[in-house]
């Protein structure tokens, strides 16, 4: 390929091989040398840009990009040829090379104004001719003036004189057309220079040949260097024009990028050389010389060209202004009949201009914004946010967007939606551009749909979405504060009681309770059902009280049409500090009221707990505990231990009491207090279904030993709930029939904090009674029940509370009056009594002093497996009469 470097620096070795041969063998010689090299190198490189031009044109199938390519190749064939004519024998050679210089330069400059990339379009490829001739033009003048008219020799002064100008005027366009595509073009640039240096080559070899074309033999030798130095322009200039051509592409160009008001198309350049020419006349006018007819028509030449070109300039701005003014209507147009406000600020933020809509749209006049820090015109809450987001523009952020409440003439707050840009790199503006838009409608319905999305519909307090989100952002920013929440006791059983209307009554009455106690800053929410929650920014302890006011306010009694409800409600505190984030802190809060309302169970009011890791522990084990009740009696995991009581005097047994216990694998052993609260919670009859196991199971034991002529009564515990069962006495009925155990073995035993109140305990008790079962009343000086209810209660056995007849440490004597007074009192109403929790000698003595017959406790015996009481048993057996 000839256009790659390998194949170029051939052509140059050979070509100036050849060359300084022609400088050692003669002019005649020389000449022949010179013609050969320079015109195989061009006809070579020409032969490369007509091939680039047909592949070209066979890629785009269009004439118009493959136009450049080919007229160079046209130009540099013209060249290669004419040259490589002149040192055929029986030719004129300056002739020759006269018309070879006339016709290739034109098809030079007109391959360039072709080329894709340098002059798009008819107006821009006349702008080059005419800066180029006019540049040409002008120089040549001055140069005429100056030296060549003195000099010129006769008898081909008018070829020559064509020659010169067109090489002139020829290498000026090439170099403003390669300079002003040299911005979207660089390969341009390469293009025109070899096409310059092939002029340049060109005319100074046709110049040398016609100034010595008379005695060419005898030309001296450095005509001759010149003419090398000619070849060789000849050579690498149509190298460097198909580099160029083939870097160029074929791509079409957009006109108005290269004849854009701003750009160096849209002013003549002739106006330097033009002033040089004026400058060039008046000092040859003042040192006295005078003007030939070729200095007069080359100075006619560049005034002429100038003004064409004046005239061209003139319409390019009238046709620009037209566009302009065009533009700035259209601007105009759209700015005015918007509904967004623009604003200029400058760098200091202070408005220098605005819209006309903002006088139609906010009803702000010049004189109310202009001048004026653009903050000055916001809300105090929201002007820190537009400067922030000002300042972000200024240090290099592109767009910024911010929404913020504008004042508008009336004196109102608007929301309005902004959006910033940086123009300051723009002569036109020089500033910050911001573009405001009202959007009060919009604020307006977000406003709405977030009263909806935020906001519980039953009660109108937050919802838990809007609840966590605050305390989300609270633990954001560090803020200190705690977190309360609270659920209404016993609100279900009111659904069910009295209906949907009056639960919803009660819970926007305790809504409302919630709004009065609360504070301006605290935020009360409902998170569902009957659980209610409170953000507080107050310490913990603080927030305790506040906790405790809540409380109170909710068990005030609910005043309904026709119906007082009583309520209570159970309250947990958590530092919000403290949690890593919002929900920790609600999970926290909640666990502190899951143990409040374990501890209130036995309370009518509500209870106030902090949250406490302990708590978190203690929930998991009763969570445990809850998965694990159902199916324990299955399983085989409850079992009964039995702790004898006796005859304090003969320490012979009379009975036992049977004591659940629950031994889990993993749990180890539960505490009946512990399980059978949670069981009777759970529900589904699984608390009824344990307290059958241990009335079954205990009748059965008592059955065998009874069996085995062994005379005891056996005792069970019961709580509350099973008390109150409405088939509780049914099941003790079938377990004495199922296991044929008299009725009066068999003793139940209630604690004092399982009598609800005296009327339903009287029925209760009074149902075993009338079975024949006896019932005992379980430690005894614990509870709430006075001496003189004894008189009303069907009770049948007192076990006394080691309480009684414990003394304090130090001190002696005050046990055993109030032991008397209660055994008395028993006894007096045919009570038995039984010393419960004996556990030294001491306490023995005390009670016996007293006169209570029998006693159960750890002095006594240890509650243990049936297997080893039988063995007590057995070792206390009575002595045979």
């Amino acid at each position: 390929m000839i256009g790659n470097p390998r194949t170029f620096w051939l052509i140059m070795l050979t070509a100036a091989a050849a060359l300084t041969a022609a400088a050692v063998i003669g002019p005649v010689l020389g000449l022949v040398a010179v013609a050969a090299a320079a015109g195989v190198a061009a006809m070579a490189q020409a032969g490369a840009l007509i091939r680039l031009a047909l592949r070209i044109h066979h890629g785009r199938r269009d004439f118009g990009p493959c136009r450049g390519a080919g007229f160079l190749g046209m130009g540099a064939l013209f060249t290669g040829a004419g040259v490589a004519a002149t040192g055929l024998p029986g030719t004129d050679p300056g002739l020759v090379a006269a018309g070879t210089t006339l016709i290739a330069a034109p098809t030079y400059l007109l391959g360039l104004l072709l080329l894709p990339g340098t002059a798009p379009t008819l107006g821009a490829r006349l702008r080059r001719l005419l800066d180029g001739a006019g540049i040409g033009v002008s120089l040549f003048y001055c140069a005429w003036v100056l030296a060549l008219g003195h000099a010129q020799p006769p008898g081909t002064a008018p070829l020559r004189l064509a020659v010169a100008v067109t090489g002139s005027v020829a290498v000026a366009v090439a170099v403003v057309t390669g300079l002003r595509a040299v911005r979207h073009r660089p390969a341009a640039l390469g293009c025109s220079g070899g096409a310059a240096l092939s002029i340049v080559g060109l005319v100074v070899y046709c110049l040398l040949l016609l100034g010595h074309q008379r005695a060419w033999p005898a030309a001296p030798a450095v005509v001759v260097a010149g003419l090398v130095l000619a070849g060789l322009a000849m050579v690498a200039g149509p190298f460097l024009v198909t580099a160029g051509a083939r870097r160029a592409g074929d791509e079409p160009t957009q006109p108005e990028a290269y004849d854009e008001p701003g750009t160096l198309a849209a002013y003549p350049l002739l106006m330097g050389p033009a002033l040089l020419a004026v400058a060039v006349s008046a000092l040859h006018l003042l040192t006295g010389g005078h003007f030939d007819a070729v200095a007069v028509g080359l100075g006619v030449a560049s005034f002429g060209v100038l003004a064409v070109r004046e005239l061209l300039a003139a319409r390019d701005i009238r046709r620009y202004a037209r566009r302009l003014a065009g533009r700035e209507a259209r601007f105009r147009t759209l700015v005015s009949g918007s509904t967004d406000v623009t604003i200029v600020l400058d760098a200091d933020l202070v408005v220098r201009w605005q819209s006309p809509a903002a006088a139609r749209q906010f009803g702000l006049s010049d004189q109310d914004a202009l001048g004026r820090p653009l903050t000055d015109l916001l809300h105090p809450d929201d002007a820190g946010q537009m400067r922030a987001a000002l300042r972000a523009v200024l240090d290099g952020h592109q767009h910024v967007l911010v929404q913020a409440r504008l004042r508008d003439g009336f004196g109102r707050w608007r929301d309005t939606e902004s959006t910033v840009s940086d123009q300051r790199t723009a002569p036109e503006v020089a500033g910050l551009v911001v573009h405001v838009r009202d959007i009060a409608d919009r604020a307006e319905l977000q406003r709405a749909f977030d009263e909806v999305a935020w906001t519980d519909d039953q009660t109108g307090l937050a919802n838990r979405r809007k609840f966590v989100a605050a305390a989300t952002g609270a633990c954001a920013d560090g803020r200190p504060g705690s977190l309360l929440v609270l659920e209404l006791d016993r609100y279900e059983s009111v659904a069910d009681l009295h209906g949907q209307a009056v639960a919803g009554a009660v819970l926007i009455e305790a809504a409302r309770r919630l709004r009065t106690a609360t504070g301006a800053e605290d935020l009360p929410a409902r998170l569902g059902g009957a659980g209610f929650a409170v953000l507080t920014g107050a310490p913990l302890v603080h927030a305790f009280a506040l906790a405790t006011r809540l409380a109170t306010a909710l068990a005030e009694p609910f005043q309904l049409p026709g119906l007082t409800v009583h309520l209570a409600a159970d309250v947990g505190v958590a530092d919000l500090l403290g949690a890593g984030s919002a929900e920790e802190a609600l999970r926290h809060a909640d666990v502190a009221r899951r143990r409040a309302h374990q501890l209130a169970r036995a309370r009518d009011g509500g209870r106030v707990e902090c949250y406490d890791k302990s708590f978190e522990a203690a929930l998991v084990r009763r969570t445990e505990i809850e998965q694990q009740l159902p199916g324990l009696i299955g399983r085989g995991e409850l079992d009964l231990v039995f702790q004898p009581v006796a005859d304090l005097a003969t320490r012979q047994p009379a009975g036992a009491e049977a004591l659940l216990r629950w031994r889990h694998p993993r749990l180890g052993a539960v505490p009946p207090a512990e399980f059978l609260a949670i069981a009777e919670e759970l529900g589904g009859g699984l608390a009824d279904e344990i307290g059958s196991w241990v009335l079954h199971k205990a009748c059965r034991q008592l059955s065998r030993w009874r069996r085995d002529g062994r005379d005891l009564w056996i005792s069970v515990n019961v709580t509350a709930r099973q008390l109150a069962a409405e088939g509780w006495l049914r099941t003790v009925a079938t377990a004495l029939d199922t296991h044929d155990v008299p009725a009066e073995s068999l003793v139940v035993e209630v604690t004092e904090a399982a009598l609800p109140d005296d009327t339903l305990a009287v029925e209760q008790l009074a149902g075993l009674r009338a079975l024949g079962v006896r019932t005992a009343l379980d430690h005894f000086g614990t509870g709430p029940t006075a001496l003189a209810h004894l008189r009303r209660l069907p009770i049948d056995v007192l076990k006394i509370d080691q309480s009684l007849f414990s003394e304090p440490a130090g001190r002696r004597g005050p046990a055993t009056p109030i032991v008397d007074v209660v055994v008395a009192l028993a006894r007096r109403l045919g009570i038995d009594v039984i010393a419960c929790g004996l556990e030294t000698e001491s306490h023995v003595d005390v009670v016996r002093a007293a006169g209570c017959p029998l006693g159960q406790g750890y002095v006594l015996s240890r509650p243990d497996h049936a297997e080893h009481v039988e063995a007590y048993l057995e070792r206390h057996r009575a002595p045979m009469l």
